[in-house]
């Protein structure tokens, strides 16, 4: 088995389980984050290769034109899910001037729990919208927690993350495309029970 690792590394090893620890030293997979097994170690996060590398080195010469498009997606974003008071967009502080996102994280109403928001996600997938959980506080993981690190150690965070979902956000997307995706999200949000306020 042949494993890269960053900096354009490889190992190659004929040991299964070598295999297994490097893979998850090397990257973490958002569907992994809440396994107690992957998170007994904490992720080096070095998943770069040397494609990923020239690629992005491409794209630097239409990174104007790239942030321009991600602007315009989330400006869909902002006008469909403005519309729905059971969702909140990503909040931006007052004396920030620019930003761009690298997701785009929506919150849920406080009457969610974290159960009913992966209920959402999975009604998301069934409508093939890849729609991720992905806020998992650090300290709840398992290499924290060997740490001492317990749950309600910062219960605002712990809260937070139980009702945020990651939405699809690329500058492919069209804004009849981001209106089907939060729509179908509201529709989730119903099947599991609407919470009007947000914090």
């Amino acid at each position: 088995m042949a494993i890269t690792c960053g900096e354009g590394g490889m190992v190659v090893t004929d040991d299964v389980d070598l295999a297994v620890t490097l893979r998850r030293r090397c990257a973490r997979r958002p569907h992994e984050r809440a396994s107690v097994v992957v998170t007994a170690t904490a992720p080096y996060q070095a998943p770069m290769s040397d494609l990923t590398a020239a690629l992005g080195l491409s794209q630097l010469h239409r990174l104007d034109e790239i942030l321009e498009k991600r602007k315009q997606v989330e400006a869909f974003y902002l006008t469909h899910v403005e519309s729905f008071e059971g969702i909140k967009p990503p909040y931006i502080a007052p004396d920030v001037t620019e930003l761009h996102w690298f997701l785009y994280v929506v919150h849920l109403g406080t009457r969610f729990s974290r159960s009913a928001r992966n209920a959402i996600v999975d009604d998301l997938r069934v409508e093939e919208v890849e729609a991720a959980v992905y806020s998992t506080p650090l300290h709840l993981q398992r290499a924290y927690n060997d740490m001492g690190y317990r749950c309600g150690d910062y219960f605002v965070t712990e809260k937070v993350a139980d009702r945020a979902i990651a939405l699809p956000f690329h500058t492919h997307l069209a804004e009849d495309q981001v209106a089907f995706l939060v729509e179908t999200m509201k529709d989730a949000l119903i099947n599991v029970g609407a919470g009007a306020a947000i914090y």
